[in-house]
């Protein structure tokens, strides 16, 4: 629910107003004058401002000023009310950086459609976007809004991909990123002597395929699924959008992307340095910390395992043996379930 602080010193006016803006589902903070209006304000951050001009103690133009000096409170659309007779003072407020205005008496609709105006077009980036339940769609949408991007493909519908299905190859031209909303999908690099290493593992709410995207080369691995798995494709030239068109919607779609690279390069090395019982330990947290939602047990071939830590078969079953005698893990047939995720991550080995 959106929240409107509405600052108007006559009380009929104020009182019907808010009438209005909460049967239109909004919540309504109001003040009856600019200095309670600002308090307000800084004590619940309003979505949307309303605010008279000519008030007493202080009027909307102080109050204006005040919100585009603090740091907490710029940028949030500000709408004046102005009487017929003050609107050659309307420039000046415009000036000082309102959005738009209500000339007083104004049709519930006018005010209405104003609201709904200044609220698409000034439509904010979350912090922090839940990309497994539902933050890819709600981000994509606000993107649209906040960097003017008409050109993003509104419908994402999902595509199915069965278990062992080829999403792309290595040396593929890439056409598009890859978000994963169900099941798993593996990336994978096969070396000059034909051993096959994982590169990624992806679950729901992560995506994959961007580097090559981001580089402008061909696909360095390739990607298939591990389970049945659903995606949602991204164009090419959506993806440019999201990166290029507008630094805000970059900045924050780059910050959905870069757990994964940091996570990739952590691997990388963790291969190179670590011993075996740390590199299984490492991956062991990762796939728990994929399925610490429903506390689940998870399933992955012991070979996938094995291409994934960068060691022989038969050393990762000697490993997860050892770890079942620890007391760390559980292992049922292919399922495989954490015990004592702390204990893993503490240990030195």
């Amino acid at each position: 629910m959106k929240t409107i602080l509405l600052i108007e010193d006559n009380e009929l006016i104020r009182e019907s107003t808010a009438e209005i803006l909460e049967l239109a589902g909004y919540r309504v903070l109001t003040a009856e004058n600019g200095k309670v209006g600002v308090e307000q304000a800084r004590s619940i951050r309003p979505d949307l401002v309303i605010c008279d001009i000519m008030m007493p103690v202080l009027d909307g133009y102080g109050v204006l000023q005040i919100f585009s000096q603090d740091a907490d409170l710029a940028g949030i659309p500000f709408i004046f009310l102005t009487a017929k007779t003050e609107r050659v003072d309307m420039r000046r407020g415009m000036e000082l950086g309102a959005d738009d205005y209500l000339t007083k008496p104004f049709e519930e609709s006018e005010l209405l459609s104003a609201i709904s105006g200044r609220l698409n077009r000034f439509r904010q980036l979350r912090a922090d976007y839940d990309l497994q339940r539902g933050g890819l769609q709600e981000f994509l949408a606000d993107a649209r809004v906040v960097g003017n991007l008409e050109g993003l493909t509104v419908d994402r519908k999902l595509h199915p991909v069965a278990k062992k299905q080829n999403i792309y190859r290595e040396g593929d031209e890439p056409t598009r990123l890859y978000f994963v909303q169900a099941g798993r999908v593996k990336t994978i690099k096969t070396t000059a002597a034909g051993k096959e290493l994982i590169t990624g593992l992806y679950g729901p709410g992560e995506f994959f395929g961007y580097m090559a995207l981001l580089e402008h080369t061909r696909h360095g691995d390739s990607a298939v699924a591990v389970d049945d798995a659903e995606l949602v494709y991204i164009p090419k030239d959506d993806f440019t959008q999201l990166v290029l068109r507008n630094p805000e919607v970059s900045q924050q779609f780059i910050r959905l992307l870069a757990g994964r690279v940091s996570e990739r390069e952590q691997q990388l090395v963790g291969m190179a340095y670590n011993s075996i019982r740390r590199r299984v330990a490492d991956a062991l947290l990762r796939l728990h910390e994929q399925h610490a939602a429903d506390a689940s047990a998870f399933q992955l071939s012991r070979d996938d395992m094995a291409a994934l830590v960068g060691t022989a078969p038969e050393s990762l079953i000697r490993t997860l043996s050892e770890f079942k005698q620890d007391g760390l893990i559980e292992l049922a047939g292919k399922d495989i379930r954490v015990l004592q995720p702390e204990k893993l991550r503490r240990a030195h080995w």
